[in-house]
């Protein structure tokens, strides 16, 4: 049922080439509709006269007007004038669509810039591929993993192997009492230092300013210390043969000074001083027969000769071990970690993993993939609007790819300004955002190269992938169709393609709604949770340095007589604490070999488990001593034991490292978290050993918060006026605990907003193609008597439907995403179905709000100007 093939032959001969399709397609539509009613035989004569009298009655081809070839030039600026007049005319629709775009494109700056800031780390070295750091992985009950190595780990490896180029130990000390005399004047402060071997400076490019490095920390109590770190303690004058003091025991010398460090670098200590002299500040340290015990402060560095593999390396480190540590329950594995792994390795105390990276990565696509969908969507839905004026545009002899370009340039117009506006908030919000992640991220397009090129090309990308579909549409229009007003949606691609699409968009938007709500709620679990002690109004002061025990005593009496103060103790840490942590293998009633589980051991004095409310479940408190007679521990040490009661532990004998420290077991108490939620409650002993002193911990009166630490503050600085006096809150030490945790919550809360804003431009997008669409349905329906409300429903159960089909895509992937989040809290918050309920229903909120006065306009529309449009 075709036409006659010879009438579409003289359509080619005479009709001009541009116009041949468009004149094919209506007539071939003319002879369709004749098949319908007058049958195919006579349809077929009725075709032939039809194109008879289409032609002219002398058969002589029509030939297109001759046009002079504009130049590029006079092109581009016609496409400019149009594309600035139709943005001009229509603000509503390039407010939207620059919107947006900008809210993508700035969140796909400032990713681009955090990627591009951490995965340069430490990348500026000298043969940074040949970089390792010596690590241990430590096999107990559990394996747990360490940045360091024992004290003369790197002194022996040097003398028994050349596998290393050049090896290096540095141990840092963090936030210790500097002191420097300017005449009459004595200024005090914390700052990190690091002890270091002289060939740390070969292996890493921290290049010197002044001096030599070959002799600057030669000599025992020299220091090298970087522009920064001279200009505070010395301001302007020279600092080199100045000195400074060290927890005022150790005087330094400057003979040295470094460039400063770029923010790129994992090392962020700005003083070094000679190893020789590390002596003077711990002598365990500097011990080089400790092998029994690892300082997280003590690190070694290698550079391995070329050729020299990893691999082969960690062959020969296990004979140290055997060597070394031959019958320790806790077993040594040394390995060797990468330097551009440093940065990235949490188990090692790394920043961020590289997953994260990506998945930050595949959210910038994300947000620019949602915002060019919703351009898309807008860009279709107004594309009725203009098809007659492609057709006029045709019809006087524009070719399709004029037309295209004509809407690419349009679309470059807005993602111009898009480009522009995401520039400035990029720019604007990056001290925002340094502060908040404690980074140091910097956008300059004229310093580094990779913003100059990705910022252009992600203009181009985003101008292409927005323009092209809305671009081929339009300029795919037939003339004729176009002019008589005969296009529909399905000339304009439907609303399938546009459904999938904000499907996909509410899908990801209610994956980081979910997301968000269960991260809340585990932080609010960890931090609100009954951690088995009271963690309220707790100051923690710090014991100075050069304390002796009589000072300390003195100290402990004057505070608890402050007004405000409830109670104090003298402890080495909180009940819950990620430093000065202790942790050893314990000798139960005996036995001739330590447990295979480790302890982790809190000195502390009587008031520690009254101050802390810890619950005894069977014996007595400590006795008040100032050395090791008794111990209190917990009730996770009697089940590791293998024990039915707290009870059986009352009077054992107990002894700790090496039965250096011994006594009975006088009490049990109730398990508290020891560490935080990531981890399970530990074996705990308490014990009186006032050397292990490193904290006041003091209950206040909240209602007088103010006066009362000022009273310590002063009473404290009476004291030690050589000190400098620091307190933290115990609770808020706890909420560090979760830092990593929270920092993602603030994320997530941040994408899903805008995940949300662009997909409810993507919804008010398909709302505003509907409206356009069913204007005559919703003319005849109110004229048919239909309410406003039901009006308003063609348009709710639509989005309603989308929204519940991303909801039911988005569910099993949240889920999995979450319940695999959670499994790194051994006490995690439950996935119920409230969360789920919560995400949808938000969701389904928002996007009522969104589509409601489109919605709206389009149901209060005069039936009769909807039915006169006809």
């Amino acid at each position: 049922m075709t036409p006659p093939r010879w009438a579409d032959w003289l359509l080619e001969l005479f009709v001009a080439p541009h116009l041949l399709e468009d004149v094919q397609g209506d007539l071939h539509e003319v002879f369709y509709k004749q098949v319908r009613e007058v049958g195919l035989h006579k349809a077929r004569r009725k075709f032939i006269w039809a194109v008879l009298n289409y032609l002219n009655p002398f058969f002589i081809r029509r030939k297109p007007r001759e046009y002079s070839q504009p130049t590029n030039t006079v092109m581009i600026r016609n496409y400019s004038k149009i594309a600035l007049r139709n943005l001009s005319r229509h603000k509503t629709y390039t407010f939207i669509n620059v919107s947006g775009l900008a809210m993508g494109i700035a969140c796909a700056i400032l990713i681009f810039t955090l990627i591009n800031y951490h995965l340069s780390f430490d990348s500026f070295h000298s043969h940074a591929d040949r970089i390792y750091r010596f690590v241990t992985e430590q096999h107990r009950e559990t394996v747990s993993y360490k940045p360091n190595v024992p004290n003369p780990f790197g002194k022996v490896f040097r003398d028994d192997y050349t596998f290393g180029e050049k090896v290096a130990r540095i141990a840092t000390a963090d936030g210790v009492l500097l002191t420097i005399q300017h005449g009459q004047q004595i200024r005090k402060f914390k700052d990190d230092v690091a002890f270091t071997e002289i060939d740390f400076f070969d292996i890493f490019n921290y290049p010197l300013r002044k001096g030599s490095i070959k002799t600057a920390l030669a000599d025992p109590n020299t220091a090298i210390i970087t522009e920064k770190m001279a200009q505070k303690l010395f301001g302007d004058s020279d600092p080199i043969n100045r000195t400074f003091r060290v927890e005022n025991k150790i005087d330094l010398r400057v003979t040295g000074i470094l460039a400063d460090l770029p923010p790129n670098t994992a090392r962020r200590t700005e003083i070094y001083v000679s190893y020789n002299t590390l002596k003077q500040y711990d002598e365990w340290m500097a011990n080089e027969e400790a092998w029994g015990g690892m300082n997280s402060a003590m690190q070694c560095f290698v550079r391995l000769r070329p050729g020299v593999t990893a691999a082969q390396v960690e062959e020969v480190l296990p004979a140290y071990v055997k060597k070394y540590r031959p019958t320790n329950k806790n077993v040594h594995h040394y390995k060797l970690q990468p330097l551009d792994d440093i940065h990235f390795d949490g188990r090692y105390g790394g920043t961020i993993t590289r997953r994260n990276l990506w998945v930050l990565g595949g959210i910038a696509l994300f947000l620019i993939g949602t915002a060019c969908i919703n351009f898309v969507n807008l860009a279709t839905a107004q594309a009725l609007r203009r098809s007659k004026e492609v057709g006029v545009r045709k019809v006087l002899g524009s070719v399709r790819g004029q037309l295209f370009w004509q809407f690419i340039t349009e679309t470059g117009f807005i993602t111009t300004l898009a480009l522009l506006l995401a520039g400035l908030a990029a720019w604007a919000l990056l001290p925002f955002i340094n502060d908040w992640l404690g980074a140091q991220l910097t956008l300059n397009p004229f310093a580094d190269w990779k913003p100059a090129v990705f910022l252009p090309v992600l203009g181009l990308l985003v101008t292409f992938f927005s323009g092209s579909y809305p671009g081929l549409i339009l300029a795919g229009f037939q003339p004729v169709m176009a002019l008589k007003g005969k296009l529909s949606h399905q000339n304009v691609g439907g609303f399938n393609v546009r459904r999938t699409l904000i499907v996909g968009q509410f899908a990801i938007s209610q994956v980081l709604i979910i997301g968000m709500i269960v991260i809340a709620n585990q932080m609010r679990y960890s931090t609100q949770s009954d951690l088995g002690f009271n963690k309220e109004a707790v100051v923690m002061l710090p014991v100075a340095s050069d304390s002796k025990l009589q000072t300390m005593k003195t100290l402990h009496q004057r505070l608890t007589r402050i007004p405000g103060v409830k109670t104090a103790s003298l402890c080495q840490a909180a009940p819950a604490s990620n430093y000065n942590v202790w942790n050893t293998s314990p000798r139960y009633d005996n036995r001739t070999e330590d447990e295979a589980f480790s302890v982790s051991v809190k000195a502390a004095d009587e008031q520690y488990v009254p101050l802390f409310d810890l619950k005894l479940v069977a014996g007595r408190n400590l006795l008040p001593s100032d050395t090791t007679k008794e111990f209190i521990v917990n009730e996770m040490f009697a089940r590791k034991l293998g024990l039915k009661s707290a009870q059986e532990l009352i009077g054992k004998p107990l002894s700790l490292n090496n039965d250096k420290l011994a006594g009975p077991i006088v009490g049990v108490v109730q398990d508290f978290h020891d560490r935080s939620f990531h981890e399970n409650i530990n074996a705990v002993c308490l014990m009186s050993a006032s050397d292990r002193y490193e904290s006041y911990a003091v209950r206040i009166d909240m209602k007088t918060v103010g006066p009362t630490l000022a009273a310590l503050e002063k009473t404290w600085s009476q004291m030690h006026p050589d000190q400098v006096f620091e307190y933290q809150f115990l609770d808020e030490h706890i909420a560090n605990f979760y830092r990593t945790e929270d920092l993602m919550l603030h994320v997530v809360e941040v994408f899903a907003a805008i995940a949300i804003f662009i997909g409810c431009l993507g919804l008010y997008g398909l709302v505003s193609f509907m409206a356009t669409q069913k204007t005559k349905e919703i003319g005849i329906r109110k004229a048919l008597g239909s309410s406003v409300g039901q009006i308003l429903w063609i348009f709710g159960k639509e989005f309603s439907r989308l929204i519940l089909v991303a909801f039911l895509v988005a569910t099993p992937v949240a889920y999995y995403l979450m319940n695999t989040w959670l499994k790194s809290f051994i006490f995690r918050v439950d996935l119920g179905l409230g969360v789920f309920l919560s995400a949808i229903l938000g969701t389904l909120l928002i996007a009522f709000l969104t589509v409601g006065f489109k919605s709206a306009k389009a149901a209060l529309m005069n039936p009769v100007k909807a039915l006169r449009s006809e």
